[in-house]
């Protein structure tokens, strides 16, 4: 069971399919972990090959399967649209603790949509035991005092 800081590094996109027709598409994306949802900047203009450039951290507690990336088009005066999503097995990084900038695909409706570039660091946690702290240090019966 990890335990520790998943630094993920939002690079880019390309080919994304523009849900834009009068004008350039202005794409962020929300990144999800478990329950820690983060969101990048937009990329305002930034049409079908966006770049964020962006360095977003995620605590890991337990089971993390995947990291969901759901790219979405900011719109001004309707609701933002759903450009794709990507789903990343975050098991290779857990065993490597790196993943370089790395492309996966987008799709949407199980069809193609572009690719998202990313990449990942894994930063296990120390443990208690590793850092030589006594246990004494922690309270318990030794600082407790006899005084009735």
């Amino acid at each position: 069971m990890p335990l520790g800081k998943l630094e993920v590094l939002l690079v880019s996109a390309k080919a994304l399919e523009n849900s834009d027709f009068l004008s350039s598409m202005d794409p962020y994306v929300i990144l999800t972990c478990r329950t820690q949802e983060q969101k990048s900047s937009i990329s305002t203009d930034g049409g079908s090959n966006p770049e964020w450039n962006e360095t977003f951290l995620f605590t890991v507690s337990g089971e993390a399967p995947d990291l969901n990336l759901k790219i979405m088009d900011k719109d001004n005066f309707s609701a933002d649209d759903f450009v794709g999503e990507a789903n990343i097995s975050l098991s290779v990084v857990f065993e490597e603790g790196n993943v370089p900038p790395t492309s996966y695909n987008v799709v949407k409706d199980g069809e193609y949509k572009g690719e998202i570039r990313v990449g990942l660091t894994f930063t296990p946690q120390e443990t208690y035991g590793s850092r030589g702290l006594e246990e004494e240090s922690y309270g318990g019966w030794k600082e407790s005092s006899s005084d009735f």
